[in-house]
């Protein structure tokens, strides 16, 4: 028998294994069993000790205390939320309490920092019915209407609606401090969720610092915690770095975000061998 070039060789093996995933993908067994060997076998290829494990954990609880955002960040957000809750009901008028704009994302999470931007909801009432589509473009139109107004007066920037987006959405930046403002309409589901994260985040501090550290770390941290560390964490980073090296940590590009991944961990945690964490249904059938 012949032997294969070096880079025959390669794409052979290459076409072997995706045959292989091909036959199995009828089996949902067999691909589990095919990804804990994969993950085994790359654990295996790292020696490290437990010291530099443990000296890692500090570099990354470092990292994290330094990402904190300062009293006066949540500051600014608040006075954001209080001015968009002023010019809606401007706009729209007030009836029963509303309009309303409602933060929700990183900042309700308590996974922001200095940079992060402001998710914001204007909602006209406190049930879960659906708003067509086509009413939520025409209130961001008007409100684009009003931020333009505000943009040439030099107090906000970068007013840009997107309204063929699977959430439409107007994207406005306030000059004084900086702040990118994500705002949509009727955002109830991101509002929940993002509650729901929130309330599980303050059961364990563990996931919530590996969430904020996946949400603000850049991509060179994140690979450092992929070549040291061979415990739990390492498959979250190593997620989080091929989201953002396959450019799909982006959900204005139909991608995924940030919110989607964490929910990924979040699964990842309630699953893996170490139960870190248990199912949500527990928490909430103790409530």
């Amino acid at each position: 028998m012949g032997t294969f070039p070096l880079e025959e060789w390669s794409v052979h093996k290459l076409n072997e294994q995706a045959f292989q995933l091909c036959d199995m993908s009828l089996d949902a067994s067999a691909l589990l069993k095919h990804a804990a060997k994969a993950e085994l076998r790359e654990s295996e290829k790292i020696l490290f000790g437990p010291q530099v494990f443990s000296t890692l954990d500090s570099l990354l609880l470092d990292i994290h205390a330094m990402l904190q955002p300062r009293p006066i960040d949540y500051e600014q957000r608040r006075l954001l939320i209080e001015e968009f809750n002023t010019m809606a009901v401007d706009r729209f008028g007030n009836n029963g309490g509303f309009p309303t704009v409602e933060a929700f994302g990183s900042f309700v999470m308590d996974l922001f920092t200095s940079s992060s931007d402001l998710d914001l909801s204007v909602n006209f009432s406190n049930n879960m019915n659906n708003f067509p589509r086509k009413e939520k473009i025409s209130v961001l139109g008007k409100l684009s209407k009003v931020l333009y107004g505000h943009q040439r007066k030099g107090h906000v920037t970068g007013v840009l609606p997107i309204m063929g987006a699977r959430v439409p959405v107007l994207k406005v930046v306030d000059c004084r401090t900086g702040v990118e403002c994500d705002i949509s309409v009727e955002n109830k589901d991101g509002i929940s969720r993002s509650l729901i994260f929130r309330f599980v985040s303050s059961i364990d501090e563990r996931f919530r610092i590996l969430c904020y550290l996946l949400t603000s770390i850049n991509f060179l941290i994140v690979l450092l915690a992929i070549l040291l560390s061979p415990c739990v964490l390492a498959f979250e980073r190593r997620m989080k770095a091929w989201a953002k090296a396959h450019n799909i940590n982006s959900s204005k590009d139909r991608t995924m975000n940030s919110l989607s991944i964490i929910a990924l961990v979040a699964f990842h945690l309630q699953v893996n061998v170490h139960n870190v964490m248990v199912s949500y249904d527990c928490y909430f059938y103790a409530i």
